[in-house]
């Protein structure tokens, strides 16, 4: 997939957990859009042309939504774009749901939405090439983690596996929270730098994941 014009990705980082909020701009038009709701709009505000045309949800998760209420409020005009099982079809009328390998235009950017269940249910990571907003699914350093009934260990090994470490490996992925040892990284050189990220098999993913999360340090 090509994309149709220059943009650029202007990267907040706060919320919760580290949380990254993205704004994009279509080089050409202007036209702006945001993903995640992680980063109060007092941050983002001054960095508008005009209101954003879009919110690209990643997943439900509270920490990556925290902001959503304020952004309806100051950008009306704003759909939300998510996953089709999204608990926020039922809160907001501006929500747009976008099915696996879903295309769509904002501005003269070409979008690609890939469904990746497993951190959670409602998972998804967008692509605009060179980039994928992986959101949870995949941080710099390893994938996502494994909590709640809403996640899956086998359709995280599948979303990774199957989906993301299918694409180039010139692809540069922009995660949800900073975690890693740089705010992104390309998906060459982040299976070069974690075990979860090469593995052999599910069962291999699946200790490795529990060697993780034993080791595991808290924020990393």
């Amino acid at each position: 997939m090509n994309p149709e014009t220059d943009f650029s990705i202007r990267s907040f980082l706060g919320g919760y957990d580290k949380n990254f909020t993205y704004l994009i701009t279509c080089s050409r038009t202007g036209t702006q859009a945001i993903v995640d709701a992680a980063i109060d709009t007092n941050e983002i505000n001054r960095f508008l042309r005009n209101d954003p045309v879009a919110i690209l949800i990643t997943h439900g998760h509270s920490d990556h939504i925290a902001f959503l209420d304020n952004y309806v409020q100051q950008y009306p005009g704003a759909t939300i774009l998510g996953h089709p099982d999204s608990k926020l079809k039922e809160r907001y009328s501006n929500f747009k749901k976008v099915d696996n390998n879903q295309e769509f235009i904002i501005g003269e950017m070409r979008f690609k939405c890939i469904h990746t269940p497993g951190h959670y249910f409602d998972s998804i990571c967008y692509q605009v090439s060179p980039v994928l907003f992986t959101g949870d699914t995949m941080f710099v350093g390893r994938t996502g983690r494994i909590k709640g009934k809403y996640s899956s260990i086998e359709d995280l090994y599948d979303s990774v596996y199957n989906k993301v470490l299918k694409m180039p490996g010139s692809i540069k992925i922009y995660p949800g929270h900073d975690y890693g040892d740089k705010p992104n990284i390309t998906l060459e050189e982040n299976i070069l730098n974690s075990p979860l990220l090469s593995a052999n098999s599910l069962d291999e993913f699946k200790k490795r994941m529990d060697d993780y999360e034993k080791n595991r340090k808290i924020g990393s």
